[in-house]
């Protein structure tokens, strides 16, 4: 079993800039991809950002050029560099791990979520 711990949330005017952690913690596993999505009241959850174990990043459009994803492989940790927020940031953002899962086959891990709030 996989663990993911996120952290780093919290309430930034716009403009600002917020740094979110995910830790992966548990039994002997490896970690395929990793990434961050996010919820905002009445809208579908929707990819952030991911990253790849050889460190292949890609970003929503929204996102582009404002967020950075990277990863930390020996500590399980990714992280998400968040500037220049804006109000349509808002939103809970949930951490993902994929971990291979027996044969041809991945199992996707979720963070209970993070709340970044950004105020105008």
């Amino acid at each position: 079993q996989v663990q993911l711990v996120e952290s780093g949330g919290g309430l930034v005017q716009a403009g600002g800039s917020l740094r979110l952690s995910c830790a992966a913690s548990g039994s002997s596993f490896s970690i395929n991809t990793m990434g961050w999505y996010r919820q905002a009241p009445g809208k579908q959850r929707e990819l952030v950002a991911s990253i790849t174990s050889g460190h292949s990043s890609n970003y929503a459009d929204s996102v582009k050029g404002r967020f950075t994803i990277s990863r930390d492989n020996a500590k399980n940790t990714v992280y998400l560099q968040m500037n220049s927020l804006k109000p349509e940031d808002t939103a809970v953002y949930y951490c993902n791990a994929e971990v291979p899962y027996r044969r041809n086959s991945v199992f996707k891990y979720w963070g209970q979520g993070t709340q970044v709030t950004v105020s105008s």
